[in-house]
């Protein structure tokens, strides 16, 4: 008993100084680690948030290893990191097969050695209502957006745990954070990609392992060809920017250099989703919703799927 009436103020007493570190934190930001010379792998990597990623990790000096089912655009992003003087290797992967990713992982090791710092980036999307997907269209997706997380981290992990340094990053969306019409199976996929990082997380602290880091990134709606029109009836550019895949692998990888558990892409989204519940009741969010008519357009709304039909 006296025991526990020690440790209850001493309790009290950590969760202020958090608080304070926090608080500090927060005015100013830790330090940038170093990454010349580590080996950084990206998936999805032949285009967009991936292909920026690349480049923005080479302007640092990291050997970069880029995997892309896609070979014609990873060959393209290696070509353009070259270009600057990045040592880069390229191999052409499907990640939603275990399978693949279990022998090319083994071929990164033997050829490169350990992985440093692992971004899982590749993602699809169908943009469809979930009656009108097929099954293949589902599993397909799910198999890239989050089952390619447990083939990836399982191949790579041990190596970092032994040696007690490495970083897993995990391109995630807000729509992880909050579900959206038209992109039920991308939003189911997202929310389980934060689960999945935040477990691991405490998975890892539970191993009393400090040199491995997590990181879970969730950016608003990125300008590529995966959503089609993401735009509302009403935008406010500067709390929901539509925004640029150059800005946004600026701003991950920063937050990966400085350690950072979450990465929120614009940062105001915190904010939001951190009223969602309990304070603001959920019919005052759908009536702001509806008012501002935010959502995405359905690839094609005639489009019934063939449910024996592959994607």
């Amino acid at each position: 008993m006296f025991e526990l009436l020690w440790e209850i103020p001493l309790l009290f007493f950590r969760i202020a100084l958090a608080y304070v570190e926090s608080l500090v934190r927060l005015l100013v930001p830790p330090g940038r680690k170093n990454v010349d010379g580590q080996v950084v792998l990206i998936t999805g990597a032949g285009h967009g948030i991936g292909r920026c990623l690349a480049i923005e990790f080479a302007k640092l000096g990291a050997h970069l290893v880029l995997w892309d089912i896609d070979e014609t655009g990873v060959v393209e992003t290696a070509d353009e990191l070259r270009g600057i003087g990045a040592r880069v290797t390229t191999y052409t992967v499907d990640v939603s097969k275990k399978d693949n990713v279990r022998s090319v992982a083994e071929r990164v090791k033997q050829e490169i050695g350990d992985v440093d710092i692992l971004v899982n980036n590749a993602g699809i999307t169908n943009g469809l209502e979930l009656l009108k997907l097929s099954d293949s269209q589902i599993e397909r997706l799910m198999d890239v957006n989050i089952m390619a997380h447990f083939w990836t981290v399982r191949a790579f992990l041990p190596a970092m745990l032994e040696r007690q340094h490495g970083h897993i990053v995990s391109i995630a969306s807000v729509a992880g954070k909050r579900g959206t019409g038209k992109l039920v199976d991308y939003s189911a996929s997202k929310f389980a990609v934060v689960g999945f990082t935040e477990a691991l997380a405490m998975e890892i602290r539970e191993m009393k392992i400090s040199g491995v880091y997590t990181t879970t990134v969730m950016p608003f709606f990125v300008d590529t060809e995966m959503i089609r029109n993401p735009i509302p009836r009403i935008r406010f550019p500067r709390l929901h920017p539509i925004l640029k895949p150059e800005s946004v692998a600026s701003e991950i990888v920063d937050g990966v250099l400085r350690n950072k558990v979450e990465v929120m892409i614009p940062s105001s989204l915190k904010y939001g989703i951190a009223i969602k519940n309990p304070f603001v009741p959920r019919k005052v969010l759908l009536l702001l919703e509806d008012f501002l008519d935010f959502g995405v357009e359905a690839k094609d709304k005639d489009l019934t799927a063939d449910k024996d039909k592959d994607a």
